[in-house]
């Protein structure tokens, strides 16, 4: 049976592409920008520890800061704005804030939250740093791909950059330890049309089992 998913999802996802060139007149006001980022985060997250946060850069000089540690791509300093995603390897810690609030929202009931708050409490801090950091990154992919495409549907180009400095980042704007960069946005007006790409034939990527 094949099902047809709304073609506006379909238009949106197809049109999205990695822009190169942007506008460095093209301006969007933190208002919008942090809309975005609220219907991101409805992204799911592993044990929903929502294990990301961000760092909008709009200021001028900041982001010429931030492109030379970005591998001096134009896009960091001509886009509206670079949003940094960052994981976070001890999200667990705010697991009861997070399950108060499902109780209070009515998604769940106190004696599932009790559980669940043992269960990673129980699991989470006896992880291995690099497997709680292999989560948050994961994480990260998540809400990452979800404001890509919001931002698509609301007129916006992007672009991801996983090519900066990581270690000079964390140095130059102060992350805690338990916060690491995992990709750059770029956000703004394509200046110039974006090259297309192919895909590997399916039979190459997929077994069907």
């Amino acid at each position: 049976m094949t099902t047809t998913l709304d073609s506006n999802l379909y238009s949106v996802m197809n049109a999205r592409k990695s822009v190169r060139v942007f506008d460095p007149n093209a301006t969007i006001g933190k208002e919008e920008i942090a809309e975005m980022l609220k219907l991101a985060t409805i992204a799911p997250s592993s044990s929903n520890l929502q294990s990301w946060s961000f760092i909008v850069f709009q200021d001028a000089e900041l982001k010429k800061e931030l492109k030379k540690i970005a591998n001096n791509q134009a896009a960091v300093e001509d886009s509206s704005a670079v949003i940094a995603v960052l994981g976070n390897i001890d999200a667990y810690k705010k697991v009861e804030q997070i399950y108060t609030q499902n109780v209070a929202e009515g998604h769940m009931d106190d004696s599932i939250k009790d559980l669940t708050i043992a269960s990673t409490n129980a699991v989470y801090p006896n992880m291995p740093r690099e497997v709680r950091a292999n989560i948050a990154s994961f994480d990260a992919g998540l809400v990452s791909m979800q404001f890509m495409l919001i931002a698509k549907e609301k007129g916006y180009d992007t672009l991801p950059m996983g090519g900066f400095d990581k270690v000079k980042f964390a140095e130059r704007f102060d992350l805690p330890g338990d916060q690491f960069p995992v990709v750059l946005i770029a956000l703004g007006k394509a200046a110039a049309p974006a090259y297309g790409s192919s895909r590997l034939p399916l039979d190459e990527v997929v077994r069907f089992i």
